[in-house]
């Protein structure tokens, strides 16, 4: 299977979790980690409304599933796909984690950092930099979000 069709497959799986996160009033961001194989060893989904905790973004949730389940912190030979481009916070726990790879869907404008407002991931002054493949899925990764967003019971102060 192609590299771009794989990732798109992926992304599927990512906006699972994204759609999951609704029903706790999280912003609806989805991400998983995969193996070399393929087989996805974390899965994440924005919970900082469920847990209230402001650092439980979906790569943040993934990547402490992922390494669970390896018994590593390295992630080193793993994928993290998700639904939205990492903010500076996630772009940091990818390159602490070594995580060689990264696939996204939607670009975000206002605080991403793989290429949009910042590219931590690709620093050259860094001593990881990461692989990443942007735009997969991102129409419907950005419609999920702009629905969320748009919806008059979030804007009346729900």
């Amino acid at each position: 299977m192609r590299a771009q069709d794989q990732h798109t497959e992926w992304m599927l799986l990512a906006l699972t979790e994204a759609r999951a996160a609704l029903a706790s009033d999280d912003v609806p961001v989805g991400a998983v980690v995969v193996d070399s194989a393929g087989r996805v060893i974390g899965r994440g989904r924005n919970e900082r409304e469920l847990s209230q905790d402001p650092t439980l973004h979906a790569e943040i949730v993934a990547i402490r599933q992922a390494a669970a389940h390896t018994g590593d912190w390295h992630l080193t030979d793993c994928t993290l796909i998700v639904t939205l481009e990492p903010c500076v916070m996630c772009a940091g726990a990818i390159l602490a984690a070594r995580v060689p790879t990264v696939v996204f869907g939607a670009w975000d404008a206002k605080a991403g950092a793989a290429g949009s407002v910042y590219d931590v991931l690709r620093d050259r002054r860094l001593n990881h930099r990461v692989e990443v493949f942007a735009g997969v899925n991102d129409t419907e990764c950005g419609e999920i979000l702009r629905a969320f967003f748009e919806d008059p019971a979030r804007r009346s102060g729900r």
